[in-house]
C-alpha cells in the first residue's frame, strides 16, 4: 500500500508546555476501550483520579473536562498520564492528534489537523509537495473505482492551478469553484471536460451576486459554538478578506477525495471556499483564526454535516453567494 504525506507532516512535534492553546482544552476527550480498561486498573493516586473522571456515554467513554481543560492537564501545561507513565500510556484520540489518516484501501493519506497550533504552522508556511512511503497490506479499497480516478485527476490538476496561477487569489478561488461544477458533472455520468481556467472565470463573473458576508458569519454562528473567542469573533467586526492559497489547498487535499463515498464534490468545495472567506474576513491574526475554525469546525462532525447539507439550502452557501463575495 501506497502511503501519501505532505512534506510538513514529518515535521510537526507537539510544543506541549508551549502551545498557545491546548488540545487538552475545552473538548471532552474520546478514551479507546482498551485504554479505559488500563485507566480504571490503574492503582495509586492516578487511578483513583482517572476512576472519578471517566464517565461512559451512549457513543463510548469519555474523560470529561472540568474548568473547561481535561483533569489531566496540569499547570504546567503538560499531561499527568504522559509525565507519570510515558507516551505509549495515552489513550488513541491523544496518541494520534493532530496525525489524520484517510484509509481509501487501496492507498492512504497523512495529514495534520488545522486545530493544532503547532499544526497549523506548519499547514500555513511549510511545503505541501507529497511524497509517499511503502507499507505492508493491500486492499482493493470499497468505493468506486471510477469516480476515485475522476477525483485523483481532478484533485491534481487544480493543485497544480493553485500552485502555478498568476490569477489574484479570489479570482483562483472562483475558479475552483467552477471548475469542480465540472467534475461533479463528470462523477454524475457527463463526459470529461477540459479545464480552463479563464472560461471558468468568465462563467463565475456572470453566476456571482453582491455577495453577502454578514449571511455567512450569521451561519456560522448558529452552528454549535465550543468557545467564547469564537462567538466574539463571528459577531464582532470583519476585515476585507485575506486570501490564503495554502490554506485552501490543506481543504482540497483533505475533503476533495471524500467525495468518493457519496459522489457530492460541490458541497465539498463549497465548505473550503466558505471556510477560507470566513478565516479571512476575521480581524487579528490569521493563523489563529484558521487553528480556531478548525477546532470549531472541523472537530465537530455535527457543525461538518450541517454545513455539506446547508450547501444546497442556506443562501450564504449558494454558488452565486460565494462568488459575490470573491469577486467584488
Amino acid at each position: 500500500m501506497k502511503i501519501f504525506t505532505p512534506d510538513y507532516y514529518k515535521e510537526f512535534l507537539c510544543i506541549a508546555g508551549a502551545c498557545p492553546d491546548s488540545c487538552c482544552k475545552e473538548w471532552a476527550v474520546d478514551v479507546d476501550p482498551e485504554a479505559a480498561t488500563y485507566y480504571r486498573g490503574l492503582p495509586g493516586p492516578l487511578g483513583d483520579r482517572l476512576r472519578s473522571v471517566l464517565e461512559d456515554t451512549q457513543g463510548g467513554t469519555v474523560m470529561v473536562i472540568e474548568n473547561g481543560r481535561c483533569p489531566m492537564w496540569q499547570t504546567d501545561g503538560l499531561c499527568r498520564i504522559h509525565a507519570e507513565l510515558g507516551h505509549e500510556a495515552l489513550c488513541q484520540t491523544c496518541r494520534d492528534f493532530p496525525r489524520i489518516k484517510h484509509d481509501y484501501g487501496s492507498f492512504a493519506e497523512l495529514g495534520l489537523e488545522l486545530s493544532c497550533p503547532e499544526a497549523a504552522r506548519l499547514i500555513l508556511a511549510g511545503s505541501h509537495q507529497q511524497s509517499f512511503t511503502i507499507a505492508d497490506g493491500e486492499g482493493d479499497g470499497d468505493y468506486d473505482k471510477d469516480v476515485m480516478d475522476i477525483l485523483l485527476r481532478s484533485r491534481k490538476m487544480i493543485l497544480s492551478f493553485l500552485d502555478t496561477s498568476s490569477l489574484p487569489d479570489p479570482e483562483a478561488f472562483a475558479v475552483v469553484l467552477l471548475y469542480a461544477h465540472g467534475v461533479q458533472g463528470q462523477i454524475d455520468g457527463g463526459d470529461e471536460i477540459a479545464f480552463e481556467p479563464m472560461q471558468c472565470l468568465a462563467d463565475a463573473r456572470r453566476f456571482s451576486d453582491a455577495g453577502n458576508l454578514d449571511g455567512l458569519t450569521t451561519f456560522f454562528a448558529g452552528l454549535e459554538i465550543l468557545t467564547p473567542d469564537w462567538a466574539n469573533m463571528l459577531s464582532g467586526p470583519k476585515q476585507a478578506c485575506i486570501y490564503n492559497k495554502k490554506l485552501l489547498h490543506y481543504f482540497i487535499c483533505r475533503y476533495w477525495l471524500q467525495a468518493v463515498a457519496d459522489y457530492d464534490l460541490i458541497s465539498r468545495v463549497k465548505f473550503s471556499l466558505a471556510a477560507c472567506i470566513l478565516i479571512g474576513s476575521l480581524p487579528g491574526d490569521f493563523m489563529r483564526n484558521a487553528q480556531l475554525f478548525s477546532k470549531e469546525i472541523e472537530n465537530d462532525p455535527d457543525n461538518v454535516e450541517a454545513i455539506l447539507d446547508g450547501c444546497y439550502s442556506i443562501p450564504a452557501l449558494t454558488d452565486s453567494n460565494l462568488l459575490g463575495l470573491l469577486l467584488r
